[in-house]
């Protein structure tokens, strides 16, 4: 079954005061200031964070950098012992319009390797990757996949394509992604491609377990659509069959308009939708107004672009959080 993304009108935003070019300018400019030894070994401030990452013992790991929390999480997992990680958003942040502070932009340019997801979803990535010469090995994750367009958001200034970036909500794309970071891997430390390859061998098995039980359950459930805060589970209903109706487009933050509201309300009435999804970092405020206004139930359903520290200190992970993104599915769809 193919499923299609049900769209509606975008809410109008405001445009940004302070552009981001312009915000990477500045950190841009700065970063040369935060390069010094002494700034450099503080391991954590400001909005790089470390979570969980492995300790550099005598320089023999890796240090590589990781855009936000999936490229962390399968970054740390198909690295191992070898890598040191760090999260550049920190834990609990939404990373659509996370901007690089100089400190950030410093750290980027001493790692071994940036990874990133790419497909829209690091709007900062050029100008970083720009500045620090091809001194800086990189890494997208999402190459090769193929990619979901989407909308130009109102008050946003967009080159080219706008695509889609939650490749990661379909497990065989996070397979992919994580073969992608394997191989970077490989290349820039290969006297451990080995550990790699075995890491790697052992977490696709995982991600084809993880695609069956979504296939499996999502079979079975009577019905196909779902209503969500915003448009990041494209790739997850097209892996499934399932359709999509997104209150706001790919930016979590956005707000519908009152004719969007009136829209959706609509929807959830006319095919009796009894579940509302809102999600992790961003206030659940519009979400719960559709259910109460539907007597629809508000739940959460996790796009995995970030964390909790508490979360992060319980040890979930993609896998965890993914699975109980499939009981929550289950429930609404049955």
């Amino acid at each position: 079954m193919t499923s299609t993304t049900a769209r509606t009108n975008r809410p109008n935003r405001a445009p940004r005061a302070v552009t981001r070019r312009s915000f990477l300018r500045t950190s841009l400019g700065l970063a040369g200031l935060m390069a010094a030894p002494s700034l450099l070994m503080t391991g954590c401030s400001g909005s790089q964070t470390s979570q969980g990452a492995a300790t550099t013992s005598g320089g023999a790991k890796l240090n590589v950098s990781a855009s936000f929390y999936p490229m962390y999480d399968f970054t740390s997992k198909v690295g191992g012992d070898h890598v040191s990680v760090t999260c550049l958003v920190p834990a609990g942040t939404e990373p659509h319009d996370w901007e690089p502070s100089s400190t950030d932009v410093a750290s980027i340019t001493k790692s071994d390797l940036l990874v990133y997801n790419g497909a829209s979803m690091e709007h900062w990535i050029d100008d970083v990757t720009s500045a620090a010469g091809d001194s800086l090995k990189t890494c997208e994750a999402s190459k090769g996949l193929t990619l979901r367009t989407g909308e130009v958001e109102e008050g946003e200034e967009q080159d080219g394509p706008v695509y889609d970036p939650h490749v990661w909500l379909a497990p065989q794309n996070a397979k992919a992604e994580m073969a992608n970071i394997k191989d970077a891997l490989s290349e820039v430390d290969p006297d451990h491609a080995s550990d790699y390859e075995n890491s790697y061998d052992e977490y696709a098995a995982k991600f084809d377990e993880l695609d069956k039980e979504f296939g499996d359950k999502l079979s079975a459930v009577p019905n196909k659509t779902i209503v969500v805060s915003h448009e990041a589970f494209g790739y997850l209903c097209d892996a499934y069959g399932l359709t999509q109706i997104a209150i706001t487009g790919m930016d979590a933050e956005g707000e519908p308009d009152a004719q969007t509201m009136a829209s959706i309300i609509d929807q959830v009435k006319a095919t009796g939708i009894k579940t509302i999804f809102s999600e992790e970092l961003v206030s659940p405020k519009v979400a719960q107004q559709i259910a109460d206004a539907t007597g629809a139930e508000c739940k959460v359903l996790n796009p995995i672009e970030g964390l909790e520290q508490d979360e992060i200190d319980a040890g979930e992970d993609y896998f965890s959080v993914m699975r109980s993104n499939l009981d929550e599915l289950v429930a609404a769809l049955s």
